[in-house]
């Protein structure tokens, strides 16, 4: 994939090029799914850090849980799913409002607790809960 085909995958995302998040393996994984499926969007997505746990948000309105499918792997919060457009046929004057499959990644840099991540989804927006983890110390024992 070139270059150019990338920045243009970047844009239809609305991401940066210098989004950090995307110089791992990650990019390339992505960029040749999304290639497939144009017709893929990214709803905004913020993340920031409490004490305790990492945050994602992610606003797509008009939803159910059920509508959602959230996985972690490698490091990599992944949350997708199908908005649907409701009713029937219309002969829209404007429309800007995404309907369709959608998806966002975000890496998580941190170690994290996965037995306890949450989410909520309330007034149009998914909260992901990701508590921090803290590094286990293992014991050493004797060979007897």
């Amino acid at each position: 994939m070139s270059k150019e085909e990338l920045t243009d995958i970047r844009s239809t995302l609305r991401l940066s090029s210098e989004d950090e998040s995307w110089r791992d393996e990650l990019e390339w994984e992505s960029a040749i799914r999304l290639k497939r499926c144009v017709n893929i969007w990214r709803p905004p997505t913020d993340m920031y850090e409490t004490d305790e746990a990492y945050v994602v948000i992610v606003e797509v309105a008009g939803m159910c849980r059920d509508d959602f499918n959230i996985t972690i792997e490698r490091q990599v919060l992944s949350i997708s799913g199908i908005r649907y457009e409701r009713g029937g046929s219309k002969a829209y004057h404007q429309i800007e409002i995404a309907y369709g499959e959608f998806a966002t990644n975000v890496k998580i840099s941190a170690i994290v607790d996965v037995s306890s991540i949450k989410a909520i989804y309330s007034d149009g927006f998914l909260r992901v809960m990701l508590t921090k983890g803290h590094p286990k110390e293992i014991a050493i024992t004797d060979k007897n």
